[in-house]
């Protein structure tokens, strides 16, 4: 996958932004960065975009700013001279896709059929737009489409909101979706730049689907970990399960058969993805991660400790699913 498109996955969701006013793009993107999606595509419907993607561009040169709804080729030229790192098109163009990728910029053209996927595939492409999502049969049939086409990758734009979203995430297909209602126009239009940032981080909080897996407890040797197990199941019915290396009570409370990282044990917080919020929580929250406690399935990243630790405790990140 392009290495701009690898960024867009890791982030997760890519908010579509139509602009009437130029002077909105720095607040706008402060706005977005603040609320964990430093991601923006710049729909071409206006005569704003480009000068909008300018901005956002030079303002913050680690954002994603791409522009959307790229009709021609002369909008290509003018979206990538503003400093655009992805283009988007609502449909497939076979004479934009070539000229984007003559030029070394992603393109993501939309598609909702096989059809495209193949003029896609013909072109080298391995990720394309699904538009417009839900009304084309939404997360079941980019499904269904991607059976034949293992492949092949997918950002579903167009219909996608707060109740939807993680149906789509949810799918190891999908690297990323466009949705507009973090950005809505009148709230642009208003300047109410805080009131999108709020809504960025409830979009944000929403996709990494943060809870509370279990707390473990450090104990010394067997004998204590099955003591301390037993303990919550006879007080509150949580199963005692013995493992390898540890004892669980039901699935709310690890006693460590030996002592494990953490001054009493650690903590798993449970996301949607752990890449997704492994990269959030480094870009925005300043965090850092012991990479030697990564573990995989597959090549999917499955669980991670923070450095550090919070009331003696070790922190680590691991799939819902």
């Amino acid at each position: 996958m392009n290495e701009v498109l690898k960024k867009i996955s890791d982030i997760g969701i890519v908010p579509v932004v139509v602009l009437d006013d130029a002077k909105d793009a720095k607040p706008l993107a402060e706005a977005l960065i603040a609320g964990g999606l430093p991601c923006a595509e710049v729909t071409f419907r206006t005569a704003a975009a480009e000068e909008s993607i300018k901005i956002m561009a030079e303002a913050f040169p680690e954002m994603l700013v791409g522009a959307g709804t790229v009709l021609t080729i002369e909008q290509a030229d003018r979206a990538i001279a503003a400093g655009a790192k992805f283009i988007v098109s609502p449909g497939f163009n076979e004479k934009i896709v070539k000229h984007c990728l003559d030029r070394g910029v992603p393109m993501v053209p939309g598609i909702n059929n096989p059809t495209g996927i193949e003029a896609a595939l013909e072109l080298g492409l391995d990720t394309v737009k699904f538009f417009p999502a839900e009304a084309s049969g939404g997360i079941e049939m980019i499904k269904a489409m991607a059976a034949p086409y293992t492949a092949v990758k997918f950002m579903p734009t167009g219909g996608i909101n707060a109740k939807n979203i993680c149906d789509y995430l949810a799918f190891d297909k999908i690297i990323a979706c466009g949705g507009s209602w973090m950005v809505k126009k009148d709230l642009v239009a208003a300047g109410k730049f805080d009131e999108i940032r709020a809504l960025t981080e409830e979009a944000v909080r929403l996709m990494l689907g943060f809870t509370l897996k279990h707390v473990g407890i450090n104990c010394d040797g067997e004998d204590e970990a099955v003591s301390v197990s037993d303990s919550f199941d006879k007080l509150f019915g949580f199963t005692t399960k013995v493992g390898n290396s540890s004892v669980f009570a039901g699935t709310f409370v690890e006693a460590m058969k030996s002592q494990g990282r953490g001054v009493h044990g650690h903590i798993a917080i449970g996301t949607n993805s752990v890449a997704r919020a492994r990269h959030y929580l480094e870009t925005v929250k300043g965090a850092k991660f012991i990479e030697e406690s990564a573990s995989y399935k597959g090549d999917k990243l499955n669980a991670i400790y923070l450095e550090g630790e919070v009331g003696g405790f070790a922190v680590h990140l691991v799939n819902n699913k």
